[in-house]
């Protein structure tokens, strides 16, 4: 999904190189809404179908320039729709089933944070479709080979979506990393060990590397660990981690789509 400003049109290209590093095709998908005037004075706005065409226009020409880094046997298909843009973003999922939601999460500007920000909110809440947040400036690189899985330990059976997982851990041939984050033991309790079994049992088949990560602050502690050992994606429940919170709110900074330089993959059970 664009708007084409700088901090969409980096998670494009971010899609892009991914889309052909697993052989996907790829919709570039872009709102335009009309124009609405607050003031007294008239002022002439353009036609519907002409942001319509305008649209297109700017996705067939970011298409063109696309064609450049991606495989032939790609396709590159582009759709422009007027509406809001989390609905539409939610009507063209049901009809095409996604691998993935591509978005930018920040930018450099604070009008790009708010944007960027009340859509990545809005489309972390509504779409059922892996979201991945897209921070600004991140290459796709030499691809994503280690993927960390922030986990609590708490009712893991009925809350970690298992099988979506390991279908990501195996599009990307990847190694995973369960994160769990605390601080001096002060959320293990009685039913911690036999949660952590369990959990074991259900990635058993995949071999992942458990870290655990001593912070006060969750968002922190896994933001830190996954720059100091450079890995290439976090995978994050949305509703155990604050990334729901307003983006006007204070703890806004914690959010771990808006502090982190590493994308993050959103998925709901």
């Amino acid at each position: 999904s664009t708007d084409f400003s700088p901090v969409s049109l980096n998670a494009v290209k971010f899609a892009a190189d991914m889309a052909g590093a697993i052989k996907a095709n790829l919709l570039l998908f872009h709102v335009y809404s009309i124009p609405v005037t607050y003031t007294d004075v008239p002022l002439a706005l353009v036609s519907v179908e002409e942001l319509k065409l305008e649209s297109e226009k700017k996705l067939a020409d970011l298409r063109d320039s696309l064609r450049q880094i991606i495989p032939d046997v790609i396709t590159i298909e582009t759709e422009a729709r007027l509406g809001n843009t989390v609905d539409e973003m939610e009507s063209i999922c049901k009809e095409i089933k996604p691998f993935a939601v591509v978005i930018g999460a920040k930018g450099k500007s604070n009008i790009e944070n708010i944007v960027f920000g009340s859509v990545a909110l809005t489309a972390i809440r509504h779409l059922e479709w892996p979201v991945i947040c897209v921070p600004a400036g991140k290459e796709y690189g030499t691809g994503i080979k280690k993927i960390g899985f922030a986990c609590d330990f708490r009712q893991v059976k009925k809350t970690t979506p298992v099988q979506k997982i390991k279908d990501v851990i195996r599009e990307f041939n990847a190694t995973l990393h369960i994160l769990n984050v605390d601080n001096d033991n002060k959320h293990f309790d009685s039913e911690t060990p036999s949660q952590m079994y369990l959990l074991n049992e259900l990635f058993n088949d995949i071999n992942p590397d458990y870290h655990f990560i001593n912070n006060q602050d969750v968002e922190d502690g896994i933001h830190e660990f996954a720059e100091a050992n450079h890995l290439d994606l976090i995978i994050a429940i949305p509703h155990k981690h604050r990334l729901l919170d307003g983006i006007f709110k204070t703890s806004s900074t914690k959010q771990l789509i808006f502090q982190s330089h590493i994308p993050v993959m959103c998925l709901h059970q």
